[in-house]
This record gives structure tokens, C-alpha cells and sequence, in this order.
């Protein structure tokens, strides 16, 4: 599924309000940024983001609209535990349409910050699209080791995200 574009909501319902419910949770529960509906299983196109000290953003829908610039980040998905890049190239601003929860439409800019990364991310993942894909090569992929108890033997991961994973 993560390979497949999702399809679009035709309407707003209370299955797509549990969803974004569902998918709130399930991130948070994770220590992930953002979430696409396909990373639980839903072929829609649905997408959460969570950033400290901000609203949670959800977009139904969303599609990137402008985008400029270019910047090298730090990434990491909650669908590919264990690894993450510090060579992945995002744009420097991403301006995105797409509608509340509520059905109304709306346009998020994100500029030189996570949201700005975020926003692509996610919507990387409703179009079948992952971070990995994006890397110049494979040799960027950087294992993560679990982090060791203080007993010296490696602890047992709580979640397999990693706070700073973009999802």
C-alpha cells in the first residue's frame, strides 16, 4: 500500500473524522511528526502533522501547489524504522491546498522549517512516494542503534520511532 497513490475523500464523513482520530493517535503513540493514512492501511488521501507547540495540521486531500528552493535535511519515517539520511534534498518553501476537517479549503505554506518538510513528506507518502526514494544514493541510509540501558545492555525500544523522524 505504501507504494500505491491514494485515493482522493469524495466527502467528509464521521469515518473520515475517526480516521484522522485514529491517525492522530497512532503517531503520537509513536513520537512521529506526521502521518499518511496509507502508513496505517487506508488508501486515502488523509495526512496529519503534529508539531511542537502548534495545532495539529490536517489536510484531507492535499496537493503541493508551489515549492522553491532546495535544502538538505535530516529524515526519518516511522514506516521505515531504524534509519534515517542526513542528505535529503526538500525544498526550502512548500505552499499546499487542500480542505479542514471541517470540508473548508485551506492553503498551508511551509518555509525553511519542519512544516515545510513535513507537508512534503506526507504528501510524498499519498502519491506512493518514499523518503528513500529520493536519495541520491543508498549509501546515505544510516542505521540507527537502539540507545544502551545504563546496565550497559541495549535497551528495549519503546516504539521503533525516533523523536526526530519526520513521521
Amino acid at each position: 500500500m505504501l507504494r500505491q497513490k491514494a485515493k482522493r475523500v469524495p466527502s467528509i464523513d464521521g469515518s473520515i473524522r475517526r480516521l484522522i482520530e485514529d491517525m492522530l493517535d497512532s503517531m503520537r503513540a509513536a513520537n512521529g511528526v506526521g502521518l499518511a493514512a496509507p502508513q496505517i492501511g487506508v488508501s486515502l488521501r488523509v495526512i496529519v502533522i503534529d508539531l511542537p507547540d502548534e495545532e495539529p495540521l490536517v489536510l484531507i486531500n492535499p496537493e503541493i501547489v508551489k515549492r522553491s528552493g532546495e535544502r538538505k535535511v535530516d529524515e526519518g519515517c516511522l514506516s521505515l524504522p531504524g534509519y534515517r539520511t542526513e542528505n535529503l534534498t526538500r525544498s526550502v518553501t512548500v505552499v499546499v491546498k487542500g480542505l479542514d476537517p471541517s470540508g473548508r479549503k485551506v492553503r498551508v505554506r511551509g518555509k525553511d522549517d519542519l512544516l515545510a518538510e513535513a507537508l512534503e513528506h506526507e504528501i510524498d507518502h499519498i502519491n506512493g512516494v518514499l523518503y528513500i526514494d529520493r536519495l541520491e544514493s543508498k549509501d546515505d541510509l544510516i542505521k540507527i542503534e537502539p540507545p544502551s540501558s545504563p546496565e550497559g545492555e541495549p535497551a528495549k525500544p519503546s516504539s521503533e520511532a525516533d523523536s526526530g523522524e519526520s513521521d
